[in-house]
């Protein structure tokens, strides 16, 4: 059984998602909370596997909740549910440790299967979210050299696995969390419009990413 927190600050939402998730014999709704620091509370309260998040929300928002939430129970899996679909808070939650970004209007049975799938290690992203995450490399400005569409910490990401190190480590030397190291493999996949870990590294292998990286990452 997947214990699951929903969070929201609308009790309509809260009401309709927790209807959802009930009629799912593998999903159990163990605890709703109004806002970021009620969320907090609760998941150390009520242990969850995966906390459905809002990300819009007065006081701590989602992005802040999230990364609250992860210091204290990294095990927990988090899937953004929201309506913003901006790449500022698309980037900021995926950094903060999130798993997953739906959009409100996904279909109810999307939004089951994605709560399976991030307990399964899955990383699904709204076909919005994933367009708005690629819109950055069409919009980059023209330079005299190559403009990469990845932010700074996704090539260090990337650059490792061109080095061929594993999840685990990568994280280990950034100091970051496993699941934010796989949040940003799915953030660069989406980006660099590839499906894998060898696809990925052949396109910074081409563009000399490795190299331009320095020694200090290796």
């Amino acid at each position: 059984m997947i214990r699951v927190l929903i969070v929201d600050d609308h009790a309509i939402v809260r009401g309709g998602l927790a209807a959802l998730l009930g009629t799912a014999a593998d999903l159990d709704v163990v605890g709703q909370a109004a806002d970021g620091e009620e969320a907090v509370r609760l998941v150390e309260e009520l242990e969850p596997d995966v906390v459905l998040m809002d990300l819009s929300m007065p006081g701590m928002d989602g992005v802040q909740a999230t990364r609250a939430l992860l210091g204290r129970r990294p095990a927990v899996h988090v899937l953004v549910l929201t309506s913003m679909s901006e790449q500022r808070w698309i980037l900021e939650a995926l950094e903060a440790g999130a798993e997953g970004y739906l959009l409100k209007h996904s279909e109810p049975e999307a939004i089951l299967a994605a709560v399976r799938e991030v307990v399964a290690g899955g990383s699904p992203l709204d076909p919005k979210a994933a367009r708005v995450l690629l819109t950055q490399r069409h919009q980059a400005p023209v330079t005299g050299t190559s403009v990469s569409p990845l932010t700074d910490r996704e090539e260090e990401v990337l650059a490792m696995v061109v080095d061929g190190l594993p999840n685990k480590l990568v994280a280990r030397r950034l100091g970051i969390s496993e699941r934010t190291v796989k949040a940003h493999l799915t953030s660069i996949f989406q980006r660099l419009g590839v499906t894998d870990r060898t696809q990925a590294a052949l396109w910074a292998q081409r563009r000399g990413l490795q190299k331009d990286r320095g020694p200090g990452l290796r």
